[in-house]
């Protein structure tokens, strides 16, 4: 268990405050109603009193270390009467040694000693159960605390699986056209590499940030689409629109990348056309919004291919944010699929 330093303090404080409380009323119990001398009246308070922490201190460390998981009660309460017992012989026996020549008083110690045994364990099995619930909270507090780490361990590893995954069939068709320009085209096949080097440099860069801002994100994009360019030619054709007032704000890194390659993939998909991949990043509503378009063929949606791969950044989406509708999908009557993705701003 963990020792907090402040709550130790201010446990001692509340001891010590209950230590000379209770000796200063049994002074004046034996004192005034009792009709003991002064001298008698100290001695006995201070000495059964200080017995009595120590049997107080005695019982919070046993229990510290050990607890039974069952029969608990039966444990406290067989603690509580030995020490009971134990102190109450022992005061008397000093007491006794003490004030030997005071009859009255020895008498009275030995007509009080079932009395005292008495409200000893009163008090001490008191302070065995409020140790023992002490502990107990303090075990389900360390518990909880391990559970929630645990947990933030569990998500972070998972956010890490799906924030560093690099689509293999991207690298597998980047270096496929690499091969295929070195032969037709050895200029722009160098050019590939060196954007497809940079890329992946920057993919490995960000292993250990989740946020980013807007414009370093539409840089990286960048990179993505100019190798794309270069793959597909005159067929891809892009259409960027970021409003400058969002280029400061952030979003989780690599986010982007796999919606702009599903937009790419599919609308290149069975069709030797050139097509039209529109991006846009703007402000709406306080939250920022980015919006990817494609075109589509609808035969190919009752396959579910355009759906491929947004469940990953969806489950991302709601380990960070705890929200499942932040990416939603559209399909146009004009054969354009839209995914639109919103990022709360971090305050």
């Amino acid at each position: 268990m963990t020792d907090n330093p402040l709550l130790n303090r201010k446990a001692q404080k509340t001891a010590a405050l209950l230590y000379l409380s209770w000796t200063g009323a049994f002074i004046l119990l034996f004192f005034y109603t009792l009709n003991f001398s002064w001298p008698e009246s100290v001695a006995d308070s201070v000495i059964t009193n200080t017995l009595l922490a120590f049997s107080c201190i005695i019982i919070s460390t046993v229990l510290r270390f050990y607890q039974p998981k069952d029969e608990i009660i039966l444990f406290v309460i067989i603690l509580a009467v030995a020490l009971a017992v134990l102190i109450a012989f022992i005061s008397r026996f000093l007491l006794s040694h003490l004030f030997f020549n005071d009859h009255t008083y020895v008498n009275f110690l030995g007509f009080s000693l079932i009395f005292r045994i008495i409200v000893l364990f009163v008090f001490l099995a008191w302070c065995a159960f409020a140790n023992v619930l002490w502990y107990r909270l303090e075990e389900q507090s360390e518990m909880k605390e391990r559970l929630f780490t645990t947990q933030n361990l569990a998500k972070e590893a998972e956010l890490n699986k799906l924030r560093h995954q690099l689509q293999p069939h991207f690298l597998f068709n980047s270096l496929n056209s690499v091969y295929a320009l070195t032969i037709v085209n050895p200029k722009e096949a160098g050019t590939m590499i060196t954007k497809l080097a940079s890329f992946l440099r920057g993919t490995l860069k960000r292993d250990d940030e989740v946020w980013v801002s807007v414009a370093e994100e539409m840089e990286y994009i960048q990179l993505y689409l100019d190798i794309e360019k270069v793959r597909f030619s005159h067929r891809l054709n892009l259409n960027v629109n970021i409003d400058e007032d969002t280029l400061g704000l952030s979003l989780p890194g690599t986010l982007l990348q796999p919606i702009v390659e599903n937009a790419i993939k599919f609308g290149l998909y069975n069709t030797s056309a050139a097509i039209l991949i529109s991006l846009s990043v703007k402000v709406e509503d306080n939250l920022l919004k980015i919006s990817v378009e494609n075109p589509y063929d609808p035969d190919m949606k009752a396959t579910g291919g355009t759906g491929f791969g947004l469940s990953a950044i969806r489950r991302r989406l709601y380990l960070l944010f705890a929200d499942s509708t932040l990416l939603q999908t559209s399909a146009t009557k004009e054969n354009k699929y839209i995914t639109t993705l919103k990022i709360p701003q971090r305050i």
